[in-house]
């Protein structure tokens, strides 16, 4: 959603710092009802570990307001590459831990409510750096640190953003409040117009994607998640425009 509606911005004749600035801020106000909305699905299958979502969110909130902040004052080229990279490296991240010598021994999920609290902010700073709901990060904190299973970590994480979301939105709008060259409509780095368009198609297709989610073996799952975090990745960072360059 973030590259999409990033380029689209840019297409409107919008300077690359505030159309990166305004993704950011625009994904994060999608991601909230959608993820009240994916939660409710994910609870009806028992998928959301409430305690952790809770505790790990509310600690989000903080460091997605902090986040958003400094997203607010960097260029916009450092936000789109750091946003790439970012992502490339949780691919990693994620695509190391199926590897047989990366797994853990212990097949029990834990419900280490200190250390969920401790990977919350740091969580919330990279939801407002980058505008994603911090999803990618606490799917991998959960599966990987946590060993919970792939659906269960989804689940819980979708829960977890609607308050990380919370503190970001407040962030990108106090921070763009009366900034010149918005789109008209907007509210700081928020645009209604573009907000209204994706919110009123991701929510629906939220409730899809929940079903889907449970559908699929867990291994699949997680591999179409290391997927797709990679095609996102390359592209942010530009790599498909200079390989179709040589």
């Amino acid at each position: 959603m973030i590259p999409v509606s990033y380029w689209l911005i840019q297409s409107m004749g919008v300077s690359q710092d505030l159309a990166i600035k305004i993704a950011f801020g625009t994904s994060l106000l999608v991601i909230l009802p959608t993820a009240i909305s994916g939660s409710w699905r994910h609870n009806k299958e028992k998928a959301v570990r409430w305690k952790p979502a809770l505790v790990l969110g509310s600690c989000a909130l903080g460091g997605a307001l902090v986040g958003a902040t400094l997203a607010a004052h960097l260029p916009g080229e450092v936000l789109e590459k750091g946003f790439g990279g970012f992502i490339l490296a949780v691919a990693l991240w994620m695509g190391l831990g199926m590897l047989p010598k990366f797994k853990k021994e212990v097949a029990e999920p834990r419900e280490n409510l200190g250390l969920a609290a401790a990977c919350g902010f740091p969580i919330g700073m990279v939801t407002g750096l980058t505008g994603l709901g911090g999803g990618v990060l606490i799917v991998s904190v959960l599966v990987l640190a946590l060993n919970f299973p792939m659906h269960v970590a989804v689940g819980t994480s979708v829960a977890s953003i609607i308050l990380a979301s919370v503190g970001g939105i407040v962030g990108y709008i106090v921070n763009g409040l009366g900034v010149p060259g918005l789109l008209p409509h907007s509210i700081g780095y928020i645009n209604l117009p573009i907000w209204l368009c994706l919110a009123a198609t991701s929510m629906p297709m939220a409730q899809l994607g929940a079903r889907a989610a449970h559908a699929l073996p867990a291994r699949p799952l997680r591999y179409i998640f290391v997927a797709f975090l990679v095609y996102a990745g390359l592209e942010m960072i530009g790599a498909f425009s200079w390989v179709q360059s040589l």
